[in-house]
């Protein structure tokens, strides 16, 4: 039996080598990271951001309503930058339920797309190399 979350599953069906930072904006701010095809999902969303918020208050479906479309990106733009500081990937993808509210993506950053998450389940089964 294999048990992953969302974002760890259009992060597979996203990854295509070396060291990946998978981001999803939905309800929350989905998180993971593969590396060198060891996958695994993180709970980015709960650390500290700004004025006692967390990443998840900004770029999440709450920060988009409290604070407009052009605030919100912003802060996506903001909060990749600094994940990109701190975890190192190659790339980025950002996907999730609100990537079509985003006109252009950060530098470095290729858009993510929802139907990546049915090609991460049959790849988690039929991947052997990768590790979950």
């Amino acid at each position: 039996m294999k048990v992953i979350n969302d974002a760890l599953m259009q992060a597979v069906g996203s990854y295509e080598g070396g060291r990946m930072l998978f981001l999803g904006l939905g309800t929350g701010l989905g998180a993971a990271m593969i590396v060198d095809n060891v996958a695994q999902p993180m709970e980015l969303a709960h650390l500290p951001y700004k004025k006692g918020g967390s990443f998840e208050d900004y770029v999440g479906e709450r920060g988009l309503e409290k604070r407009g479309k052009k605030k919100w990106r912003k802060h996506v733009f903001d909060v990749v930058e600094r994940l990109r500081a701190a975890m190192q990937p190659d790339y980025v993808v950002i996907g999730g339920g609100n990537i079509d509210k985003l006109d252009e993506l950060p530098a470095g950053c290729r858009r993510g797309d929802n139907t990546r998450a049915f090609k991460g389940g049959f790849r988690l089964w039929r991947d052997k190399s990768l590790i979950v």
